[in-house]
């Protein structure tokens, strides 16, 4: 009998997973145990293998492909089984999203009653089709303010279509091809959202019922193009001359107000333009952005005084000709659960911030004597991580979370280590921190780095922290705020060990001084409950052997 297989939850923090990679194909026999696919989860790249023997009936989405956590990801079940059921609870009857399945003939219930091949209206290529245009490089709908042309009016190229309201400015859209305006994607004051069906132009009697229904059948357009950038000219470098005898001056076509549309104007702005000797080709001499581009400087002569003229120019320097360039990268699963729990906690959680000095000079010895003889080395995160535990022992309500009614005081202790990789952050738990030894420490955070670095951390590496460390002395940095890693309740931020001038026996003498910043959400912890958890701290790490106490 047939199985199904939902997109499992691999994380406490996973709401959907992205298809990295299919190892099975529709069609293909697998056995308990194969590998079925690799799963992109917000925390790693995941694999997740068959349960049980079978035959791969279906697949959800193909590669790269997204789900949410219990959609329809597979079934397997035997050669030629009838799926169409199992579809119609799980998929809504859809037939497979990804590749038509080698034995699609011997499933004719799934089969799609349409008919094969066919075509498909690709209106993004026709001519007469006016799709919403990007004005801005925020936009993303605009608002029909007015439209200048009625349904049956003749339009030519040039002419103002109708008035877009953007999220910067209402602009005048201009026609680029003359016909009947056939059809309004929307009335005045409603949005369109960019590329979706502003309008439609064509000659009398074009049938656009066939173009409308593509578009609301989800006909899909190309990304929409910026309008290309006017080319800067180079300012030429000209010394001071005498002009012969005729000078050549260009008579103004326009006198008083001029009417532009916002691009030409634009436009001719960029360019050096002076639109007083620009022809309008528009309404009542109206210039258009085609009037721009087909503008060509012209001259007259006129008789030039007995005098010479003499034009001095500055060495003005020449314009910067550069060009602009990026790369767009699709944001990768991690970092959107990265990005929506560290908004929620900033914002929902009221920190507050506490730094403390801590003198390490006692420390910097304790350790030099300790890597004598550990089997691990000890990193100073292994000692800030031990002194850490203890000290939250001592203060369970700085090791407690909030829970919205009730708040959680944890007698265990889970320190979470921040990590980063190169798709964003993980925090693997060192559990139990306060009844391990240093080497132990040293040893099980190295070992998570490295997992973490493969890809290779589970579900069970990263879940039930109750305070979260976040270690960026390495990188030299000397001191930064930390936002709480929820459910926690605070967040310790780790800066570097720098030598500063400090007064010790009455005198100043240059000292070992590391910061410690301690992110506190106020619901659970008060100021002077962080206080004194990181007074204890520092005692541990101003004499480390209170650590073996």
């Amino acid at each position: 009998m047939a199985e199904v297989i939902l997109m499992p939850r691999l994380s406490d923090t996973m709401t959907e997973g992205v298809i990295a990679a299919w190892h099975k194909r529709v069609g293909d026999t697998v056995k308990k145990g194969d590998l079925l696919a690799e799963i992109e989860t917000d925390k790693a790249t995941m694999e997740l293998e068959s349960y049980q023997d079978g035959v791969l009936l279906y697949i959800g989405t193909p590669d790269r492909g997204k789900l949410q956590v219990n959609d329809l990801l597979a079934i397997l079940g035997n050669s030629n089984e009838n799926i169409s059921e199992l579809l119609a609870i799980h998929a809504g009857g859809a037939a497979p999203a990804t590749e038509a399945p080698p034995m699609a003939a011997s499933i004719p219930d799934i089969a799609p009653s349409a008919p094969i091949n066919t075509p498909v209206l690709d209106v993004s290529a026709m001519e007469e089709v006016v799709l919403m245009p990007r004005l801005s490089d925020t936009m993303t709908e605009g608002v029909i303010a007015s439209w200048q042309k009625n349904i049956g009016d003749a339009v030519k190229k040039g002419e103002v279509l109708a008035d877009i309201e953007t999220d910067k400015a209402t602009m005048e859209l201009e026609s680029y091809k003359d016909g009947i305006l056939l059809y309004q994607g929307a009335k005045a004051g409603e949005k369109i959202l960019v590329n979706d069906l502003l309008c439609i132009i064509g000659n009398q009697g074009l049938d656009v019922s066939a173009i409308v229904a593509a578009v609301q059948n989800g006909v899909t357009a190309p990304a929409a193009t910026e309008a290309p950038a006017a080319t800067i000219p180079t300012a030429p470098v000209v010394a001071a001359t005498a002009v012969s005898s005729v000078v050549a001056v260009a008579e103004p076509i326009n006198e008083g107000r001029i009417f532009a549309s916002p691009l030409a104007k634009k436009i001719a702005a960029e360019k050096g333009i002076d639109l007083r000797f620009v022809k309008g080709s528009g309404d009542n001499g109206r210039i258009t952005k085609t009037d721009i581009d087909q503008y060509t400087p012209a001259v007259t002569a006129t008789p030039a005084s007995t005098k010479s003229v003499e034009i001095a120019v500055t060495n003005a320097p020449a314009a910067v000709v550069g060009v602009i360039s990026f790369t767009d990268t699709p944001v990768s699963q991690m970092r959107k659960v990265i990005a929506k729990r560290l908004s929620e906690s900033l914002f929902t959680a009221p920190h507050f911030f506490l730094t403390m000095r801590v003198d390490m000079d006692a420390a910097i010895a304790a350790r030099a004597k300790m890597n004598e003889v550990a089997a691990v080395k000890i990193s100073f995160n292994d000692l800030v991580l031990k002194a850490t535990a203890i000290a939250l022992k001592q203060h369970p309500k700085v090791n407690s979370s909030w829970l919205g009614d009730i708040i959680r005081t944890n007698h265990h202790v889970n320190i979470g280590v921040a990590v980063a990789v190169d798709e964003g952050l993980l925090v693997p738990v060192v559990r139990f921190a306060d009844t391990k030894s240093l080497s132990q420490i040293g040893a099980e955070v190295k070992l998570f780095a490295q997992k973490a670095k493969d890809k290779k951390l589970q579900p069970a590496d990263w879940e039930g922290s109750t305070f979260t460390i976040s270690n960026l002395g390495m990188f030299g940095i000397d001191q930064f705020t930390a936002i709480i890693n929820p459910p926690d309740s605070c967040i310790l931020a780790v800066g570097g060990i720098s030598q500063e001038p400090v007064v010790k026996n009455g005198q100043v003498v240059a000292g070992n001084i590391m910061k410690l910043t301690l992110s506190c959400d106020h619901r659970v912890v008060d100021g002077a409950t962080g206080s004194a958890f990181l007074q204890t701290l520092k005692g541990l790490l101003e004499e480390p052997v209170r650590m073996l106490v």
